[in-house]
């Protein structure tokens, strides 16, 4: 049904605090963001990349839900059943650290609490904290749909994963080994390597000798000497003659009753340090594995805490600095210590904790990635997915070619428990779905579940199709799976976007998403990488706070260029809140001009030139505009719109309407509210995906029937062909020429509101001139031109002359301007003219200025120095205009 909108006056500014929160709420009230799995359109699906329940917006953020936001309210105006899934990760280190530390500052532990009483006590903190970041991504104006919101610890995706787990497990894809694991300390948990970050650090290589049973010494060098308490070998190459002679003896620990066998293995290359090796089996990737080519001993010399173990004999219960220090003593005493020198490396640090990462063996739970993976590299190359930018693809690629299985144990309280049982009697596991009451072996009730949790990354990694009720067949399965589109930044591609392609085609067999729109990272101004140490960090809420939410989203799509870090600055979003109080005011004359009217939003078909030209240009913009939204190129998007809207709809159409609209000819008005209107109801419902509020606010205040009762309900503009030709060229020639007469009275410092003269004639195109004749209106009105000859002068003398394209100009100064004063201020320019061509001329010619310059302050100089002699020339043209 119909309904006619209550007039309702704008106010003069828009001020986004006023309607942001309230509009938001009848948008959400109303169900305008949800959807039935019965709708009979197309169905359109995003699932948000699911944020850390203990999180808090940040601009990546930000970036990532105005890109989806952009996507789902074009694709809902454009007629498709939309979804776009919300909801958050339960985060297992992140969450556990955060209530940990609640705790510790009332003086308790989880250890003290109990696992069941601290798992309650999570579930509280995620109660009273756990929404903060949910409202501030409504605050962003995400139209995602509330109602269907998840949480990957909820019961269904608790069930999805128990029930992922077990079939891996069922079909051996999923095995319990003791291997060498990345070992967090702090957090007393294995880590993937994705979680491993390497920082560059100042140590010191120490060479020192290890005495041989029969005489003599073999010097090897190390950045941790406190390994070598778990040493079990040391590694020659084949080739070395230096050691041929004592391959197959021992050497003595200096410490521990052990002999230490001298091997050769190829992997130790000759040329590299001593061409000695020590080996620590238990405490090395590369060691590792040479450990089992020679069936070595492996000894950890670490507790879980990171401290020395029984095994590492006198220096027992140290940590792992103080055991360094010592055993470098020691080393000195025992005259063994040969050097030690400055060494740059790198070394691994948890992501979470910012612990030093230690190697350590122990029980793990991991997934044999390799089958998995190869689907998932086939997809991607078979196109059934897609990378934008299409770059992505070689880093999904290269990671997929070296997978390494995944370890997906980790030692914590809160997560998804291992859904595998022990049984204290036969000594089997069960793993099952439900919680079982007896082993599946032995029938026996003395059965203990893994104390384990999965990886969070697990869980993530059903998100697309566990949100929408799988295992279980659904009907949200049937209408929304697969999903789309995918939005995510390129530091998740191995942790998240490779995981869910791997566990969608193993359990759906197909791909989740259609495309996959990975976005840039966003620095500063200056292109640092924003972090809390720098002091650049840019809090999203400080900006919709200042500058409102539509703001901060255009600029960060004006900003996202396919495969280019996005450089942010306030000024930019500044010149944003800019053009959105452009647009407000071009709504405040449009309710002017049409308070009376009532019109349906159609397209017209014009007779004017000048709205002839709006429609045309508006029907090129929509497509250009729907073309890249297909595209996702987003910045694309912006500067059209931008261009559009500022300097051809606000600066140039609402200027040539005037003279119709408070003109007397009836039709000539009517024809001109109509395109007006029609204009400015598909500018508004242009922009609403990139600027939902104002957009909103103000079509609620056009003077039209409408169909529905918002904007984002309404349809997306289509393109449509005029039935009339328009003459393009002669129209942006009008236009040129009116800019030139304004350019022409603003150098002889014409008032703009002195009626001019002018003479306009062009030689070589009198059809160009008939045009501008029968278009003479808006050159008197927009240049305030009082009379116009469509000859040229008899004399230039005392005119103010130009040409463009063709078409010449000259403007009367008599009884305008001083003649004298206007040669004096000529001479004036000129000699300013010369004067920067000098100083920029001998700017370009140093050659240090050129070689060490930044490119862009060096483009920037040739700029100026090719403008400043086209003024200098033009300068001189007209002083000679002023000597005949």
């Amino acid at each position: 049904m119909k309904t006619k909108d209550q007039q309702s006056n704008l106010a003069k500014n828009f001020i986004p605090q006023d309607i942001e929160s309230t509009l938001y709420q009848q948008w959400e009230d109303a169900g305008y963001f949800g959807v039935s799995n019965d709708d009979p359109r197309p169905a359109y699906t995003i699932v948000i990349p699911p944020p850390n329940v203990t999180g808090a917006l940040h601009m990546g953020h930000a970036l990532d839900h105005t890109l989806q936001d952009i996507l789902i309210r074009f694709k809902r105006m454009d007629g498709f059943a939309t979804l776009w899934l919300p909801g958050t990760d339960h985060a297992g280190i992140a969450t556990q650290n955060v209530v940990e530390r609640e705790l510790e500052k009332k003086g308790q532990s989880r250890q003290e609490m109990g696992r069941k009483a601290f798992i309650d006590q999570v579930w509280e903190w995620k109660k009273q904290y756990g929404s903060r970041i949910v409202e501030q991504i409504r605050r962003m104006g995400s139209s995602c749909d509330w109602s269907r919101e998840r949480f990957t610890f909820d019961e269904g995706l608790s069930h999805a994963v128990r029930h992922a787990f077990v079939s891996l497990y069922n079909e051996d894809l999923i095995y319990r080994s003791t291997y060498l694991v990345n070992w967090d300390p702090k957090n007393q948990t294995a880590i993937s390597d994705l979680e491993v970050e390497y920082q560059e650090v100042k140590g010191m290589l120490t060479y020192f000798q290890y005495p041989l049973e029969q005489g003599g010494h073999i010097t090897v060098a190390t950045t941790r000497p406190e390994t070598m308490l778990g040493d079990t070998a040391i590694a020659v190459a084949p080739d070395d003659d230096r050691y041929q002679n004592i391959i197959g003896q021992y050497a003595l620990h200096p410490w521990l009753d052990r002999k230490i066998p001298i091997i050769a293995d190829p992997y130790v290359k000759k040329e590299f340090g001593t061409g000695a090796v020590k080996i620590t089996p238990a405490h090395d990737p590369n060691d590792y594995e040479m450990g089992l080519r020679h069936q070595l001993d492996m000894i950890s010399i670490l507790n879980k805490d990171g401290t020395m173990n029984e095994h590492a004999g006198p220096f027992q219960g140290l940590d792992c600095k103080e055991a360094r220090k010592k055993i470098i003593a020691g080393l000195q005493e025992k005259q063994l210590l040969v050097k030690q020198e400055e060494h740059l490396h790198q070394v691994g640090h948890s992501q979470r904790s910012g612990a030093v990462i230690e190697p350590l063996l122990s029980k793990q739970w991991f997934v044999r990635t390799e089958p998995l993976a190869q689907e998932a590299l086939a997809a991607v190359q078979t196109s059934k997915t897609t990378f934008i930018p299409e770059k992505w693809n070689k880093t999904y690629y290269q990671w997929l070619e070296n997978i390494r299985d995944w370890c997906i144990s980790r030692q914590l309280w809160w997560g998804h428990q291992i859904p595998v049982w022990y049984c204290d009697d036969c000594q089997k596991e069960t793993a099952a779905i439900e919680d079982p009451a007896t082993c599946q072996h032995c029938q026996s009730h003395h059965i203990q579940q893994d104390p384990d949790v999965l990886d969070t990354w697990f869980s993530s990694g059903l998100w697309p199709f566990s949100t929408l009720g799988w295992p279980d067949a659904s009907k949200d399965m049937e209408k929304f799976f697969p999903t789309q589109v995918l939005v995510t930044g390129f530091d998740i591609i191995f942790f998240w976007v490779a995981r869910m392609m791997m566990m969608s085609l193993k359990f759906t067999q197909q791909v989740p998403f259609e495309k996959v729109h990975i976005h840039a990272l966003i620095r500063d101004e200056h292109g640092q990488k924003m972090s809390k140490s720098k002091g650049n960090v840019v809090d999203p809420i400080d900006l919709i706070d200042r500058y409102g939410a539509d703001a901060l989203r255009f600029s960060l799509c004006a900003l996202s260029v396919q495969g280019r870090d996005i450089l942010l600055s306030e000024k930019k979003i500044e010149g944003i809140r800019n053009f959105i109080n452009k647009l407000w005011n071009a709504g405040k004359f449009v309710e002017h001009v049409c308070q009376d009217q009532q019109q349906a939003a159609q397209p017209p078909q014009p007779t004017l030139s000048i709205n002839q030209w709006i429609v045309h240009r508006l029907h090129e913009v929509i497509g250009q505009v729907r073309h890249n939204l297909e595209l996702m190129k987003f910045n694309e998007i912006a500067d059209q719109l931008y261009h559009f809207i500022w300097h051809e709809f606000c600066d140039w159409y609402l200027e040539l309407s005037k003279p119709h609209l408070y003109g007397q000819h009836v039709q000539e008005k009517q024809e001109t509210i109509q395109t007006l209107l029609y204009a400015y109801n598909t500018i508004l419902q242009l922009t609403h995906p990139i600027m939902p509020f104002v957009t909103e606010t103000l079509w609620q205040n056009l003077p039209l029937y409408r169909e529905t009762k918002s904007i984002m309900l309404s349809s997306y503009p289509q393109t449509q062909k005029l039935t009339t030709e328009v003459d393009m060229k002669k129209i942006s020639h009008l236009m040129a020429c009116i800019t030139l007469i304004r350019t022409i009275r603003s150098a002889h410092t014409i008032k703009p509101s002195t009626k001019i003269s002018i003479h306009l004639w062009n030689q070589k195109n009198q059809e160009v001139i008939d045009f501008l004749q029968s278009h003479a209106i808006y050159m008197q009105e927009l240049a305030n031109v009082d009379h116009i000859s469509y000859s040229a002068p008899a004399s230039k003398e005392n005119t103010g002359y130009d040409v463009i394209e063709g078409t010449e100009i000259a403007i009367s100064l008599e009884g305008l301007v001083d003649a004298q004063e206007e040669l004096q201020r000529l001479q004036k320019e000129e000699k300013k003219a010369l004067d920067d061509i000098q100083f920029l001329s001998k700017k370009l010619k140093n050659p240090k200025f050129v070689a060490k310059a930044p490119e862009k302050l060096v483009q920037e100089t040739k700029d100026k120095l090719k403008q400043a002699e086209l003024t200098h020339q033009k300068l001189q043209e007209q002083l000679q205009q002023h000597s005949s």
